[in-house]
């Protein structure tokens, strides 16, 4: 098989390899791990350029890593005036009409045969750095493009010892970068459609379908590492009154309005989720802050809902499992218990957050049984 068919098959085997990644960690991978053995390096690096932070992020490190270097690396980052290349010749190369091309570094401190074109510096002395400070011998650089802007950069060495990289190599590298800028392009996508499928298109809060996962999976915890999980079910009162003297679109910015308040809330709690349940219902998840912690946070919601200009605050109920409500071996009895309490608080007009276990009618009503023709104590989606 002639060089160029081995390359082509590399190009295909890349490109279906991200594409049947699933998440944007495995679309990485793929392509850094295609990418190394592609152009027969022993290491890949795929980074970002962070803009608003001026640096390029790390994302993956494939191959054979070096002390320190790990897999999928939380903060391994390089200011990016150390690489005027990506900032400044890049930019300015493919602004002006032309190709980012790939080019070489060498561990001895000359760029190989895939060289920055007329007017760039000779090489980067912090690549050249770090070639050294690592073992290997040679670098190709390569720009990856995505929706016309530099997106990021695909890195592969050689170690000391084996044939540097040429310009047939750099020019390769380049291929390969179109590649992978198609396959991110692709996982952001899918990343998109993910996001749109678990979040709500009026608040953007999460929606019910996250709301009944995540409090599953919470639920499951509990029962396994005893961790406390509270839910707050909101209901917000007067939108109805609203819709009929102002509009709907009035009544979609009081939604808006509260589902912002109600994420400000639940910032209060670590890794709380804030979802909208759907028309006037918003409940938050809070897994491992105690209970006192996360009823404090309640009430601050019903405050910050009661000053709201439009609508008439917030019908706001408890359940945590921090409280005497008994076992708690489903994400359904937890809704339910919740939402009785905040059935209570809208029955009594209450200014407060009602909470299950320090409220003997929201125990006994959780535990009554559901009337034929409307059970509010059910889980979204799921029979009783």
């Amino acid at each position: 098989m002639s060089g160029d068919d081995v390359r082509l098959r590399a190009v295909v085997s890349l490109a279906q390899t991200m594409a049947a990644a699933y998440t944007a960690k495995e679309s990485w991978r793929a392509a850094a791990v295609g990418a190394r053995e592609a152009l027969g390096g022993s290491f890949a690096a795929l980074s970002v350029w962070e803009r608003d932070r001026g640096r390029l992020r790390v994302l993956v490190n494939a191959g054979e890593r070096a002390e320190g270097e790990e897999e999928f690396p939380e903060e391994e980052a390089y200011p990016v005036h150390r690489f005027p290349e990506i900032t400044e010749f890049l930019h300015e190369r493919w602004a002006g009409g032309g190709e980012p091309d790939a080019w070489v570094e060498t561990a001895e401190g000359h760029p190989g045969g895939g060289a920055p074109a007329r007017g760039a510096r000779p090489f980067c002395h912090q690549r050249v750095a770090a070639l050294q400070r690592r073992g290997r011998g040679c670098c190709v650089v390569a720009p990856i493009v995505l929706h016309g802007r530099a997106w990021g950069e695909l890195y592969v060495a050689r170690p000391v010892g084996v044939p540097v990289f040429d310009r047939d190599d750099a020019d390769f590298a380049t291929v390969l970068a179109a590649v992978i800028a198609a396959g991110i392009a692709q996982t952001e996508r899918l990343e998109e459609v993910r996001k749109l499928a678990f979040t709500d298109p009026l608040t953007g809060l999460a929606n019910r379908r996250a709301v009944d996962i995540r409090l599953d999976e919470a639920v499951e915890r509990h029962r396994v590492e005893d961790v406390v999980v509270s839910l707050v079910v909101c209901d917000l009162n007067g939108l109805k009154a609203v819709n009929d003297t102002h509009g709907h679109a009035v009544g979609d910015r009081l939604l808006e309005r509260f589902g912002s308040v109600l994420s400000r809330c639940g910032a209060m709690l670590p890794d709380a989720l804030a979802a909208r349940l759907g028309g006037d219902e918003f409940c938050l998840i809070s897994v491992g802050p105690g209970a006192d912690e996360v009823i404090g946070v309640a009430a601050e919601l019903c405050e910050r809902a009661a000053a709201l200009e439009l609508g008439e605050g917030v019908a706001c109920g408890v359940a945590s499992t921090g409280d005497p409500i008994g076992p708690v071996n489903s994400a359904r009895r937890l809704f339910r218990l919740a939402d009785a309490a905040q059935y209570r608080a809208k029955a009594d007009r209450a200014v407060g957050p009602v909470v299950a276990g320090r409220d003997g009618e929201v125990m006994r009503l959780a535990d009554s049984p559901p009337t034929p023709a409307h059970d509010r104590r059910r889980l979204r989606g799921n029979l009783p």
